[in-house]
């Protein structure tokens, strides 16, 4: 992984000073809460319901056992002892106090981590494939490029005063496991028929308020000329942005109203411009960086074989373990969706032992996924027994990726002052319903995604089943969409019609689940049977 040089670190360490002076003067009185607001986003810090929450960036994924020790003691010195992970790959803190902000800074900073720009008007954490380095199909790693771009960005001119928040993902497979399109741009780093390596652009996702998927907008990109490409982007964009309306200030709305022909051609028409300045990106600096990204010592000569004859143990090998590039190793999921607990949240004392697996069986490597859970990407076959017997006694060893259970939610009206309804209560009577181990497993790939407001932080959008919690006459009412996706298959759920009261949509959910259980053919997912009958074929079970 990326370690900081003496640059980065003075970086860090002056904004640190910076913001706890400006801390300083706010709570003296000498500044007023609109102007500290743009100063503590900037900083990752939010006022919610009950709290400030602080967001902590995790760059594409990545963390050490050192890192995660330090989040741990955070948790447990500044908070209640745990901390959320959320869909952009970062961790918050939903109980910091004002004035210990800063000091939270101040570690983050010793461990090379920050908060700067998980808010506000900027280029978001850069996310990526959680089993980048690791996976088996991938044509390379894509964090030395997410990496470099997140160099690139960071406090660069051409997007320190953007329109809106930008959101960026980076991939290297044809599997889509970083939700590509839903982002305001995407690259997935391919070859073309010469062998050559390059990026497909994509351009225009998004969830929230107006959801759009991203279009392709360039089949190829060379490297090299991936800096001046994105420059053109975001100069298309500034130069039309609606600055004078929020609800339309996010780059996929220029994108729609445009359209994907003129955006691309505008676009372009910009890249040219670039190109006539001779200012390529210098791959030098690409390869400095991706020297830090040199895969691990890999055993060679390893076995392959796993003793399965406990059976949770095998259980939990199908399901959380994924093939890995090197012979003798595997991926290893880690899932933050016990029954009856809030997905995405980890206590301190957890994130202790992940961080002693990783140091102990995964080269000192440890991931955050989008899907909210944690991952030890290089784990050895014959280490996995012991590793599942430490996770399954600290309740991290459940055996549920991607089945109903594996829900995705934001932390909705128990937290957050956007929301309009709680979501953490939906994902958790959905979880009791779907306890039983074999129903889940016979349901197979089922995604449900659940937000608390329009803002679609829990992915609603992109769910086989979706939640979305408004507010009507007062009320908590909740909104039941289908036939959404993140994957290879992008597509937007849509909604099934007039909303529910919060046991209401959970019995909904009940209903949709055993009309798909009924109709399936052999083989389907529920997004397959979806697909294939439309949502007439699930509402009048629903509505019964």
């Amino acid at each position: 992984m990326y370690r900081y040089d003496q640059y980065d670190q003075a970086m860090v360490d002056a904004r640190v000073e910076e913001f706890r002076d400006q801390t300083r003067r706010r709570i003296e009185g000498k500044m007023t809460d609109d102007q500290f607001k743009p100063l503590r986003l900037k900083n990752g810090l939010y006022l919610q319901l009950h709290a400030y929450m602080l967001r902590v960036a995790v760059p594409y994924g990545t963390m050490n056992s050192k890192q995660m020790r330090k989040l741990a003691h955070i948790a447990r010195t500044y908070d209640r002892g745990y901390g959320h992970f959320t869909t952009r790959q970062n961790i918050q803190y939903h109980w910091i106090k004002l004035e210990e902000a800063p000091d939270i800074l101040a570690e983050l900073a010793t461990v090379q981590m920050h908060a700067i720009q998980t808010s506000g008007e900027s280029i978001r954490n850069i996310s990526a494939d959680h089993y980048a380095g690791a996976a088996a199909d991938e044509i390379m790693d894509p964090r030395p490029w997410a990496e470099t771009l997140r160099q690139m960005t960071t406090f660069h001119p051409e997007f320190s005063y953007l329109p809106r928040k930008f959101k960026f993902a980076v991939i290297a497979s044809e599997a889509d496991r970083a939700a590509l399109r839903w982002h305001d741009c995407a690259l997935r780093i391919v070859k073309n028929d010469a062998g050559e390596v390059g990026f497909e652009v994509f351009a225009g996702g998004g969830m929230g308020r107006t959801p759009f998927i991203a279009y392709r907008i360039r089949e190829f990109l060379p490297q090299e000329q991936i800096f001046s490409y994105i420059q053109a982007i975001l100069r298309v964009w500034n130069r039309h942005a609606r600055r004078d309306n929020i609800h339309k200030q996010r780059m996929k709305i220029l994108v729609h109203e445009l359209g994907e022909e003129e955006f691309t051609r505008q676009v372009e028409e910009e890249f040219q411009h670039f190109l006539t300045l001779k200012t390529d990106f210098p791959m030098a600096e690409y390869e400095r960086i991706a020297a830090y990204f040199a895969p691990p010592p890999f055993e060679t000569g390893l076995p392959e074989e796993i003793d399965r004859s406990d059976p949770d143990f095998a259980l939990w090998v199908d399901r959380q373990t994924a093939e890995h590039k090197a012979p003798g190793y595997s991926i290893v999921t880690i899932s933050l969706k016990p029954a009856g607990g809030i997905p995405g949240d980890i206590t301190a004392e957890q994130m202790d032992l992940v961080a002693d697996l990783a140091e102990r069986y995964s080269f000192d490597d440890v991931r955050s996924t989008h899907t909210q859970s944690l991952v030890l990407p290089h784990v050895r076959k014959v280490d996995l027994y012991e590793v599942w017997k430490a996770l399954d006694a600290a309740g991290l060893g459940t055996a549920n990726l991607d089945l109903v259970t594996d829900i995705i939610v934001c932390p909705g009206l128990d937290y957050c002052s956007l929301a309009n309804a709680r979501s953490i209560p939906v994902a958790q009577k959905i979880a009791d319903r779907f306890a039983d181990l074999d129903r889940q497993l016979d349901l197979g790939e089922l995604k449900i995604k659940i937000s608390g407001c329009i803002n679609a932080c829990g992915h609603h959008h992109a769910g086989h089943i979706g939640i979305l919690g408004v507010d009507r006459k007062g009320k908590e009412n909740y909104q039941l969409l289908l036939g959404g996706s993140g994957a290879e298959d992008t597509s937007q759920a849509k909604i099934t019609g007039p909303g529910f009261d919060e046991d209401g949509v959970v019995d909904a959910v009940e209903r949709a689940i055993e009309r798909y259980r009924e109709i399936r053919e052999p083989g389907e997912r529920f997004l397959d049977t979806y697909n294939r009958v439309g949502m007439e074929g699930f509402k009048e079970a629903i509505y019964a």
